[in-house]
């Protein structure tokens, strides 16, 4: 088995995607072994699609399409700009708020930048902060897309590791809020130390009536986070469910509240959103055959025997697992690390007695993190695209925040409460 994950990541690193790397891995042990015939990879393929949560993963993707396209986006903007954006730093705290509507709607990282980015970056930049700054903001910001529910990873774990899916919305609510919170206070500090956005504070005074000609005109785009999230935790649909009436309410909001929703829009959507489904779908259709020959060999079981003898302590152990996740966060694309990582390192935190809410979510919120950890962080990538720096520049303004929200998965790892209260308290 040991070299199966050996050609798995030679194969990563080399530049194969990640789908093609797990499953000619998982091809080349079967043919060599002969323990199973190569036909169960095309039924163990078919069996990890077989499930009715996964239904929810294209759905909130074209919930976030449609948001970006229908003008939903850009009234969110407007209604947080005019709530905090006559304050030194304002359009920075904008960008953060901005970012936790959308995430509470899109379930994405990568779309959360993206919308928000494309609107909010130009103007942070008018307003004095620098491009590096700026960008690296909104890539930190959009990493809450997948903590504050819906949430994409979360469905793919709580599939994975026969979890509530409702469960683990709930217990990345409150972490997300205290990540917004660190990283708005990062914010402030960077403004009040840069004499260009101070120069710039005064230029917006606040106002009643625009808060309320804001909060109207985004009305229809405010209301869709409580009509998703507020119809789950109220017991009234499924997450799945809850995306499909996303999904209509979206349509509705885009072509007859704004008008902003054309019919010519919609193959373009419907594409680029089956495009991101397919890659995410396929990944977990063959990390499905991954966790069948783990099942099969029984690989889990002797590595948390031989980890038992080493790690018998919870403290160690999460202080371990926060650093495994941040580095294989950093490397390895969030749904396949979940999906072959879970099964591994979890069973040996439940041995322990920890609580398998409290590791899932914070299993997911580490992998999140690796959104914008270098080398390989998605919103590191998004963030370039639209600001049209390098690499190397997105990540020194990303540095401040990233390194707050590390912290952050400290705190959760050792303050449980944090991810386990809202479910218990619903319960």
């Amino acid at each position: 088995m040991g070299y199966l994950f050996l050609t798995m990541f030679l194969l990563i690193f080399l530049g194969v995607p990640v789908a093609f790397a797990i499953g000619l891995s998982s091809i080349g042990f079967l043919a060599i072994t002969n323990i199973k015939p190569l036909i169960l990879i095309a039924q163990r393929m078919v069996t990890g699609l077989d499930s009715f949560p996964l239904l929810a993963i294209p759905l909130f993707i074209l919930v976030g399409n449609l948001m970006a396209s229908g003008g939903i986006s850009k009234r969110l903007v407007n209604w947080a700009e005019s709530l905090v954006g006559s304050r030194s730093g304002g359009l920075g705290i904008v960008a953060i708020l901005s970012c936790v509507v959308f995430a509470a709607i899109s379930g994405s990282a990568p779309a959360t930048v993206a919308a928000i980015g494309t609107i909010i970056i130009p103007s942070m930049v008018q307003k004095g902060y620098t491009k590096e700054t700026a960008g690296g903001l909104v890539a930190a910001a959009g990493a809450l897309g997948p903590i504050i529910p819906p949430s994409i990873p979360m469905i793919i774990y709580g599939v994975t590791m026969n979890i509530s899916v409702t469960d683990m919305f709930l217990g990345g609510v409150l972490p997300g809020v205290f990540i917004a919170l660190l990283l708005i206070m990062v914010n402030m500090v960077i403004a009040k130390r840069s004499p260009a956005i101070i120069e710039h504070s005064s230029e917006n005074e606040f106002s009643w009536i625009n808060v309320l000609k804001s909060t109207w005109s985004g009305l229809g785009a405010l209301f869709l986070p409580v009509l998703i999230l507020g119809g789950i935790y109220g017991g009234i649909f499924t997450p799945t469910e809850a995306a499909a009436v996303g999904v209509l309410y979206s349509l509705i909001v885009g072509f007859v509240v704004y008008r902003e929703l054309k019919l010519k829009d919609l193959p373009t959507i419907l594409i680029k959103s089956m495009e991101t489904s397919a890659m995410i779908c396929f990944i977990v259709a063959v990390a499905n055959v991954l966790s069948w020959l783990m099942s099969t060999t029984q690989v889990s079981n002797s590595i948390v025997s031989f980890l038992m003898q080493y790690v018998n302590s919870p403290i160690v152990y999460l202080l371990m697992l926060n650093f495994f996740l941040l580095l294989v966060g950093a490397l390895l694309d969030n749904i396949a690390a979940i999906i072959i990582m879970a099964p591994i390192v979890i069973p040996l935190g439940l041995q322990l007695g920890l609580d398998p809410l409290h590791l899932g979510v914070l299993f997911v919120i580490n992998i999140v993190v690796g959104f914008v950890t270098p080398p390989f962080g998605y919103n590191l990538f998004t963030a370039c695209a639209i600001t049209g720096l390098k690499f190397d520049r997105i990540v020194k303004g990303v540095w401040p925040f990233l390194i707050v929200q590390m912290i952050a998965v400290l705190i959760f790892a050792f303050v449980p409460q944090f991810i386990t209260f809202l479910p218990n308290l619903i319960k």
